[in-house]
């Protein structure tokens, strides 16, 4: 379950931030240390077009994109703190591509926190945690009084 202070930062960034706004990104949960966030299918970030009517495959991109996203969101979760937070590393490990025309739901919990870095795994999947469709690692730095 969400914290109740995180729900301003979720608001916020989730209505503010252009790139989570273009792709359509959602928030779905968040705990002590980890969160999950969505990126439903859309026309519009498909980067494999269907055959002959199919739907179109989600962008590797956008994927990208929700990884780091949701990876950001689970540093939050577990620091709760106002100072800001940016990506240093991420490596991303596509598996195999998106299912057609499915939502791609992407998870992150922080693995461990120092005092100037988060390391961060996770995955991404489209419909069932056994068969993930992409494996995420990252390190995300601390920026001392910067605005995010």
């Amino acid at each position: 379950m969400i914290k109740a202070a995180m729900k301003p930062v979720v608001t916020h960034f989730m209505s503010h931030v252009p790139h989570v706004k273009a792709l359509g990104i959602k928030f779905s949960n968040a705990g002590r240390d980890w969160a999950e966030l969505s990126l439903p299918w859309s026309e519009e970030i498909v980067g494999y077009p269907g055959k002959d009517g199919e739907k179109g495959v989600i962008a590797s991109g956008a994927i990208f994109a929700l990884m780091d996203t949701v990876g950001g969101f689970s540093v939050h979760a577990a620091r709760m703190s106002s100072s800001g937070h940016a990506t240093l590393d991420l490596r991303l490990d596509y598996l195999r591509p998106a299912r057609p025309g499915e939502t791609v739901v992407g998870y992150s919990k922080v693995q461990k926190l120092t005092r100037s870095v988060a390391f961060v795994r996770g995955y991404a999947q489209d419909g069932e945690r056994d068969d993930p469709l992409a494996l995420m690692s990252g390190i995300f730095m601390f920026t001392k009084g910067a605005k995010s």
